[in-house]
C-alpha cells in the first residue's frame, strides 16, 4: 500500500469508526494505529502512539487545560453563574423577553470564567428554565436561546477550545484569546437585539413579567445592589486575563491563578460547606479531563499519522495551485468545517483538517489568529446544528419532562439564533480586524 492510500483509508476508518457509534478518541486511535501498522509496522506504529501519548503533552501548556476546567468547575458550583444571571438581569429587567436577554448576556459574562459551553448550557438550562416555564415564554424558543448562548463560553477567554487550536498549530493561546473576546460578546448583543426585535413583533413570545414598583429610587437601589453581584467574576477575569496580557503570568499560571481564587470565593463565602463540595468539583474536572485529555491525544497521534501518509501535503499543494481566488478556497474550507460540525466534535475537525488546511491558509495569506476565531465560530454553530449538535443534547439533559420539549422542538428554537451566528461570522470575513484589533492592540 502506498501512502497516499494509506491516507485516504485513514479518513475512511475515522468516519466508519464514528458511523457505528464508536467514542471519538478511540475511534481516533484505532483509525491511526491501523494505517500506521500497515504502513510502518507494529514497532513504530507503537512508539508513534507513545510519542503521541506522552512527548505531544508534555509541555507545561498542556497543564493550562485541566486547570481551566477546574477553575469552571469551582466558578459553576461556587455559585458564579447564579450571580452573573442576576446582575445581568437586573439591567435587563423590563425590556421585551427580559430573561431570554438577560440569559444571553450572562452566558457571556459567565464564559469570562467557565471556558465549557456544555456546562454553560447545563447550568444556565436549570437556571433559567424554569422560570421562563413559569411566565409562560415560548418553549422552544426558550430552550434554543439557552442552547444557542451556552456557545458563547467556547469564544469567550478562557476557552478550552481556543487553547487546543493553539496547541494544534503552535499559535500564542495570549492573542487567540484577545481574539475572541470582542466576537464573542458581539454575538451576545446580537442575541439580545435579536429577542428584543422578536418578542416586540410577537409579545406571545415572552409575555410581560410582574411590574416592578414606580418608586424610582427603589427601582435604581434594588438594581444597584443586583447588579454588584457579579463583581466576583469580573474580579476572577481580571485576575486570569489581566495577569496574563501583562505579562505577570504564563497561561498555566492563569489558570493556576484562576481556580486558586474561585476556590477562594467559594469557602469565603461558604459556597463550598465541606470538603466534600470541593472533592465533588475536582472529581468532575479529573473526569472531565481524562475525556478531554483520551481526545486528544488520539487527534494528535491521528494526525501525525496523517503527516506520515503526506496526505495533507499533497492536498495543501493541490488547493494552492487552483487558478481561483483566495476567498474561495477559504469558503471551501469553512463549507468543509460546517459540514463536519454536524457529526463531528471540534476537537476531531481540529485533528482532521488543520494539518491540511493550515499551511494552505498561511500560504494564501491569511492570519491564523483570525482563522482561529472564524473556526471557533463553526465550532460555535456545530453546537447546535443536528444531528450531534452538542449544546442541544446538553440542554435536552436538564429540560424537565413535565415540559415535553423534543429534539425538534430545541432545533427549531435554535435556527433564529444559528443566522445570528452566519451573520457574526460574514462580518468577521469581511472585516477581521474585529478579531484582530485587539490582540495587536494588547500583544504587539
Amino acid at each position: 500500500m502506498d501512502f497516499l492510500t494509506g491516507g485516504i483509508l485513514c479518513i475512511g476508518l475515522l468516519l466508519v469508526a464514528m458511523a457505528i457509534g464508536m467514542q471519538i478518541g478511540l475511534a481516533f486511535l484505532l483509525g491511526g494505529f491501523l494505517v500506521s501498522g500497515l504502513l510502518l509496522g507494529f514497532g513504530s506504529s507503537v512508539t508513534l502512539l507513545g510519542q503521541a501519548a506522552y512527548f505531544s503533552i508534555a509541555s507545561p501548556t498542556w497543564a493550562a487545560i485541566p486547570l481551566f476546567i477546574l477553575m469552571g468547575a469551582f466558578a459553576s458550583n461556587g455559585g458564579l453563574a447564579r450571580r452573573a444571571y442576576n446582575g445581568v438581569h437586573a439591567f435587563a429587567r423590563g425590556l421585551p423577553g427580559s430573561l431570554m436577554v438577560a440569559t444571553c448576556l450572562s452566558c457571556g459574562v459567565f464564559g469570562a470564567v467557565s471556558g465549557s459551553s456544555i456546562a454553560t448550557t447545563a447550568i444556565f438550562g436549570k437556571m433559567a428554565l424554569p422560570e421562563m416555564a413559569r411566565l409562560k415564554y415560548d418553549k422552544a424558543l426558550s430552550v434554543g436561546c439557552i442552547a444557542s448562548a451556552g456557545t458563547f463560553a467556547s469564544m469567550i477567554p478562557p476557552s478550552m477550545m481556543m487553547i487546543i487550536y493553539a496547541l494544534f498549530t503552535q499559535q500564542s493561546i495570549g492573542k487567540l484569546f484577545a481574539a475572541g473576546i470582542i466576537p464573542g460578546f458581539m454575538t451576545a448583543i446580537v442575541y439580545a437585539v435579536l429577542i428584543i426585535v422578536m418578542v416586540k413583533r410577537n409579545p406571545a413570545l415572552a409575555p410581560e413579567t410582574e411590574p416592578e414598583t414606580t418608586d424610582a429610587n427603589h427601582v435604581v437601589m434594588s438594581r444597584s445592589r443586583e447588579a454588584l453581584q457579579m463583581w466576583p467574576v469580573f474580579l476572577i477575569a481580571f485576575i486570569v486575563l489581566g495577569g496574563l496580557y501583562a505579562g505577570l503570568f504564563t497561561p498555566t499560571e492563569a489558570a493556576a491563578a484562576g481556580a486558586l481564587v474561585t476556590l477562594a470565593y467559594g469557602v469565603l463565602t461558604r459556597t463550598f460547606r465541606s470538603v466534600g463540595d470541593v472533592t465533588a468539583a475536582m472529581q468532575e474536572s479529573a473526569n472531565v479531563t481524562a475525556m478531554l485529555f483520551l481526545i486528544n491525544v488520539g487527534a494528535l497521534f491521528y494526525s501525525r499519522v496523517l503527516a506520515v501518509t503526506r496526505l495533507p501535503t499533497e492536498l495543501t499543494m493541490m488547493l494552492a495551485n487552483w487558478d481561483v481566488e483566495p476567498i474561495f478556497i477559504l469558503i471551501g474550507i469553512m463549507a468543509i468545517m460546517f459540514f463536519l460540525g454536524m457529526i463531528m466534535v471540534p476537537i476531531g475537525i481540529y485533528a482532521l483538517t488543520l494539518p491540511i488546511i493550515m499551511p494552505l491558509l498561511v500560504k494564501l495569506g491569511y492570519d491564523p489568529i483570525w482563522f482561529g476565531v472564524i473556526a471557533l465560530k463553526l465550532t460555535e454553530i456545530g453546537a447546535i446544528t443536528p444531528p450531534v449538535g452538542l449544546n442541544v443534547f446538553a440542554i435536552k439533559g436538564v429540560i424537565p419532562k413535565a415540559m415535553n420539549v423534543s429534539l425538534e422542538q430545541i432545533y427549531k428554537g435554535c435556527m433564529p439564533f444559528l443566522l445570528c451566528d452566519l451573520v457574526v461570522l460574514v462580518l468577521l470575513i469581511v472585516f477581521p480586524q474585529i478579531a484582530l484589533w485587539l490582540p495587536n492592540l494588547l500583544m504587539d
